[in-house]
């Protein structure tokens, strides 16, 4: 006999699912600095010598990245913490179809439309 899904278990869930997205956060930043310091960076003195171009910035991101640069795994770190609470919306709109509340999914539904426009028109410079 299969057990129904309850808040309890939904709620178990989304508390894991946040341990989680948080704890490969901190993990992967912390590898990141650890690799930045020993390639032997230092903050610059004027902020315009990162010489990172706005328009760049996710090539920049990948290149790094690629290559296994500190600066790229902080920012790999970075991106997870701030797409796990995005994962919680999703993982909770996944959990309240389960248990046909239909009320939370449309609410959910309306969070992650907010989130979605929000991640795309927030880029403006």
């Amino acid at each position: 006999m299969r057990k129904e899904f309850t808040d309890l278990d939904l709620n178990r869930s989304v508390g894991n699912l946040l341990r989680l997205g948080v704890i490969l956060s901190v993990t992967t930043s912390l590898v990141g600095f650890i690799k930045l310091y020993l390639e032997g960076f230092e903050m610059p003195k004027n902020y315009d010598q990162l010489g990172i171009p706005s328009e760049n910035v996710w090539q920049s991101f990948w290149d790094s990245l690629k290559h296994f640069e500190g600066m790229g795994i902080i920012q790999l770190g970075i991106l997870l913490l701030i797409l796990t609470p995005l994962m919680r919306i999703i993982f909770a709109l996944i959990g309240y179809l389960k248990e046909k509340d239909y009320t939370y999914v449309v609410i959910s539904l309306i969070v992650l439309g907010i989130m979605f426009v929000s991640f795309i028109s927030g880029y403006a410079h």
